[in-house]
């Protein structure tokens, strides 16, 4: 079975990009092609257009990009037929090559936290939403995090700690001093440092990774320099503000080491009056593709992706 980082890796450097999509779709912000005819009373009708958007998404990028981010919230979130579509919508990333990162942020103690693991982490046939890494967050304890990291091992799967998180209201605890003054979001950084440099793949980096918001750039690069054996994945660029000179301290030097997600800006691309023409002739999966193309050729011109 091959480590996840060295699957990480060999992905990004045929892909020759760290950039990852987000599939985060939004019912209501959906081409309008899509909601012509599903109502709120529908579940089904809505599981069906969120599959067949996501499905359409992946089609588009499969060929570009080495991972996808699939946020579980917006498939909760319309009930049960869509958790169906979810189980399918990573099957067919998987089909068309794309490593999987499921964003669900889990967190538990014991049973439960190996609960969340199997089913969410494995290959197909084994977990049911077979995810190649998932999200999780610290906030109880190594403890806790422990039974994501040891099914994560046995299975080939990854896990990304949340560390430094990008949203505007992050500083209000990961700010917060432990008892020696260092900051709570770098002692779990050292936690997370210290259990990648532990289970290090043969390309020199964990299976264990870190979250770290690319809206706190100096935080970024700082925490760059304190996880040398870590894989950064990176949310805020885009939508959030963040630019590709925000992220370029989140890379090593030879241009691995960092996922740079985008989400809304290119799913929802056709809104983005940069596009518009081309939506006009030639529909909103080309603004899908352009974003995504535009994306990767900025990160190469200003970052360490360059040298992929």
């Amino acid at each position: 079975m091959v480590h996840f980082a060295d699957r990480l890796c060999q992905a990004v450097k045929a892909k020759r990009t760290p950039v990852i999509v987000g599939i985060d779709p939004r019912l209501k912000e959906l081409p309008p092609e899509f909601l012509k005819e599903v109502s709120v009373s529908d579940p089904l009708g809505q599981a069906a257009v969120v599959e067949k958007f996501c499905t359409d998404v992946l089609d588009v990028v499969a060929d570009l990009v080495p991972a996808v981010k699939i946020q579980l919230a917006f498939f909760e979130c319309l009930g049960p037929p869509a958790l169906g579509a979810l189980q399918r919508v990573i099957l067919h990333a998987r089909k068309r090559g794309l490593l999987v990162i499921l964003d669900g942020k889990r967190g538990d103690i014991g049973s439960t936290a190996e609960a969340y693991a199997q089913a969410y982490l494995g290959p197909e046939g084994i977990a049911p939403w077979p995810g190649d890494a998932l999200t999780i967050q610290p906030y109880l304890g190594g403890d806790a995090m422990e039974p994501f990291v040891t099914l994560a091992r046995e299975r080939g799967c990854g896990v990304f700690v949340l560390v430094r998180t990008s949203n505007p209201g992050a500083r209000d605890f990961q700010d917060l001093s432990a008892a020696d003054g260092t900051p709570l979001y770098q002692k779990v950084a050292e936690w997370v440092e210290r259990k990648s440099l532990e289970l290090c793949g043969e390309c020199g980096l964990g299976l264990i990774g870190a979250v770290v918001g690319a809206t706190y750039p100096e935080d970024l690069a700082q925490l760059r320099q304190a996880m040398p054996h870590t894989w950064l994945l990176v949310p805020g660029y885009g939508a959030q503000g963040a630019t590709a000179a925000d992220v370029a301290g989140a890379f090593l030097s030879d241009g691995l080491g960092a996922l740079i997600n985008n989400s809304r800006g290119i799913i929802f691309a056709f809104k983005n009056p940069a596009y518009s023409s081309l939506v006009s002739e030639k529909g909103w999966q080309s603004a899908v593709r352009r974003a995504t193309e535009d994306m990767i050729a900025e990160l190469r011109r200003a970052t360490p992706a360059g040298n992929l």
